[in-house]
């Protein structure tokens, strides 16, 4: 009964975090309390009794049980470990406009203390930005594995306007009884800040990553969500709030553009239209 059956893969920056809340406050659902074990990716080498380990805290009556990885979905092992390892498990992904993702996970790069430079250096600089957009090549690694019937695809324009129906729709497809959300949940979930003190960030950012690599990733989990601990690290983005640039969307929309294309190809799912990408 403790054997993971549904994984949320990616991407970053399109409401894992928000996922990730919702769904541990639901009674028929176990996930890890650690937001990402990173399994997959990161931590292969720790065996698989070590993953099946980490749910055996789920009751009977958890019809679901699994993990909220936002990274999964980005490497380029994660599909086929994850075919050799489970034998029978539901994935979702929630695609965001990559050009928002991208511009998100920059402000999150500010947040932590990164110098990135501007958002057109930081696309140069780390290419992760840009090849964690490539939604359609990632999909073809876990739908020829698992088949389309086990993914459930979501958008995050659609988490955005309506939270509720948003869960609702993920909840019905995993055959769980549906839930009211609970009213700080009709609102973003670690949103964009800036570092107050980038010394002090770095050094939370470190110590957090020393935790992952002694198997304390729980712990982390549980700091990262107290608000005292947000509230004292960053300052929300207001009127400094960094805009993305027409000449920078522009940049990212050239290098990912057949990516939107073939997930309408395959998926049907329109987006191109409706992130004004056509």
């Amino acid at each position: 009964m403790s054997t993971p059956n549904f994984i949320y893969i990616g991407p970053d920056k399109a409401g894992s975090s928000w996922l990730h809340e919702a769904l541990q406050r639901h009674p028929q659902v176990f996930l890890t309390p650690a937001k990402g074990l990173y399994f997959f990716d990161r931590y292969f080498d720790r065996g698989l009794p070590w993953y099946m380990s980490q749910f055996e805290a789920a009751r009977p009556d958890h019809l679901v049980r699994g993990e909220v990885c936002q990274d999964y979905l980005a490497h380029p092992d994660a599909a086929e470990r994850m075919a050799r390892s489970l034998s029978d498990v539901k994935l979702m992904v929630t695609l965001r406009d990559p050009a928002d993702r991208a511009f998100s996970s920059y402000l999150h790069m500010l947040r932590s203390g990164w110098r990135a430079g501007t958002f057109l250096e930081a696309l140069t600089r780390y290419p992760e930005l840009l090849s964690h957009g490539r939604y359609g090549t990632q999909l073809e690694r876990f739908r020829n594995r698992f088949g389309r019937a086990s993914m459930h695809i979501a958008a995050f324009d659609d988490l955005q306007a309506d939270p509720q129906a948003f869960l609702d729709s993920l909840t019905a497809w995993l055959g769980l009884a549906p839930v009211r959300l609970d009213q700080a949940l009709c609102q973003p979930v670690l949103p964009a800040g800036r570092a107050r003190s980038v010394v002090l960030s770095r050094i939370v950012s470190r110590g957090a990553h020393l935790l992952r690599e002694h198997d304390a990733g729980a712990l982390v989990g549980r700091v990262k969500r107290l608000p005292l601990v947000q509230s004292t690290l960053y300052k929300p983005l207001n009127d400094d709030r960094p805009q993305m640039t027409s000449e920078e969307r522009a940049f990212v929309r050239g290098r990912l553009a057949d990516e939107v294309r073939m997930i309408d190809e395959v998926y049907h799912l329109d987006l191109a239209r409706r992130w004004g990408w056509n």
